[in-house]
């Protein structure tokens, strides 16, 4: 079973950037659909962005043109960059991983659904004060 480790996190102050860093031991990223996620305290999880084992990428609406999701294949590694971050990009944010050709769709077709994703990394915390 692959296992996910995420890295990467920190705190950083408005307006700055961090890159998040994600690779699934015992496997390789390629053979995975992959995404990233976060949950803020009291709020549910929220799906940022998705890659599809074949490439193509999906971003949510509400990160769209601050993060960008992407992999390189040499390095097993899936990233997740972040800028302009704010406050409320506050969160614990984690990496996720399934087989399925579907995702980062689920069987009911929604886009970036926690249910679209099989394995779970322990989550990164990112912190950005005002």
């Amino acid at each position: 079973q692959v296992q996910l480790v995420e890295s990467g996190g920190g705190s950083v102050q408005a307006g700055g950037s961090l890159r998040l860093s994600c690779a699934p031991s015992g496997d390789t990223v390629s053979n995975y659909c992959m995404g990233w996620f976060r949950q803020a305290p009291g709020k549910e999880r929220e799906g940022l962005a998705g890659l599809h084992k074949s490439g193509p990428t999906s971003v949510a609406d509400s990160v769209n043109g601050r993060f960008t999701i992407s992999r390189d294949i040499a390095k097993n590694t899936l990233y997740l960059q972040m800028s302009s971050l704010g406050p409320e990009d506050t969160a614990i944010y984690y990496c996720a991983a399934d087989l399925s050709f579907i995702c980062p769709y689920d069987r009911r077709g929604r886009l970036l659904s926690a249910e679209a994703f099989t394995y779970w990394g322990q989550g990164t915390q990112v912190t950005v004060s005002s």
